[in-house]
């Protein structure tokens, strides 16, 4: 006697019949669906390919494809090439970058901007994700950091003038100083570099918070106890037992914001001035010129890149090295 699975009974006994079952008992036992899964599941390999195949589709089309455009551009005598007009590969471009000093200074000075300001959102995240982590009970953790999520749900423009209304020569930190007594006249906080790290920091500051975060969280609390019995203080338990093991999210969140922050536009636009000008401004004044000015950008951009890249680079090599020295 064999059992059919697709015949189902009610409490009386009776077969109930197709319109009795609910709308995805129907869907399971559909021909065509059944045949469809057995089509999808008939092997692992099938199953992976099928589950790659967007994501590999979204990766080509959306991130490697432009860099990869980007790059054929950089390499072009002229573009858009006029209809008829043979196309020539040049490497004059990136050297036009190499030949003229008056592109080193922005160029350096974005990838010193973004080290600083890197590091400055380290320092002011860290506590933060400490003491979630650490201090803050299960039940309120996800509503702390729902809180601290909000501002981000808008764009990077909107919190960017937001940052300009704080700190203007009228905003609420020269009116809080001056009610206090401490300035007679505004401090000119706007279009410096502190105010443009203000507002870089203030929009990566996500970025380095949730890596953090969870590299924290994760830490098992016993391990501090047992270093505290042992005679630890404070500040040895946390250089030599919360630091060393936070290594890896520490990595995670400065590698996310450096890469953002070298390509940042609107924001030192906006809040910066003419001291403070980036590498993107540089870029962007190529692609804004009518004419062949666009290969010159996509090279520029791909040096920025290429940079940032290698930069990254060493500093996961020396954090790599550092978590091995310290479980040696």
């Amino acid at each position: 006697m064999t059992y059919d699975a697709s015949v189902r009974k009610d409490g009386d006994g009776h077969v109930a019949s197709d319109g009795d079952r609910p709308f995805w008992g129907r869907v399971a036992n559909w021909g065509p669906y059944r045949a469809l899964s057995a089509l999808v599941t008939a092997s692992p390999r099938r199953q992976f390919i099928i589950l790659a195949t967007f994501p590999i589709l979204w990766l080509l089309t959306q991130h490697l494809g432009p860099m990869l455009q980007m790059l054929r551009v950089s390499l072009l005598d002229a573009y858009p090439v006029a209809p008829g007009t043979p196309q020539a590969f040049t490497f004059d471009n990136y050297m036009r970058f190499f030949g003229d000093r008056i592109f080193w200074q922005p160029f350096f000075r974005t990838l010193t901007f973004a080290a600083v300001f890197t590091f400055c959102t380290l320092i002011i995240t860290y506590p933060v994700a400490y003491f979630l982590a650490r201090h803050v009970s299960r039940k309120n953790q996800m509503l702390m950091l729902l809180l601290l999520l909000i501002p981000f749900w808008v764009g990077e423009i909107v919190r960017t003038y937001a940052i300009m209304i704080l700190l203007g020569n009228t905003g609420a930190v020269n009116l809080v100083l001056k009610w206090f007594g401490l300035i007679d006249r505004p401090i000119p906080f706007m279009y410096t570099s502190f105010s443009m790290g203000v507002g870089i920091v203030y929009l990566t500051a996500l970025y380095m918070l949730l890596p953090l975060y969870s590299a924290l969280e994760k830490l098992p609390k016993s391990y501090n106890e047992a270093a505290a019995d042992l005679g630890a203080g404070a500040w040895t338990r946390f250089r030599r037992v919360t630091l060393p093991l936070t290594l890896e999210g520490i990595s995670s969140g400065c590698t996310l914001v450096f890469l953002i922050s070298t390509g940042f536009y609107a924001t030192p636009v906006l809040l910066g001035g003419p001291s403070t000008t980036v590498f993107a401004e540089t870029i962007a004044g190529f692609f804004h010129v009518a004419g062949d000015e666009w290969p010159t950008g996509a090279a520029f951009a791909v040096i920025m890149f290429a940079a940032a890249l290698l930069i990254t680079g060493v500093f996961q090599r020396l954090m790599k090295a550092l978590r091995k020295g310290d479980t040696a």
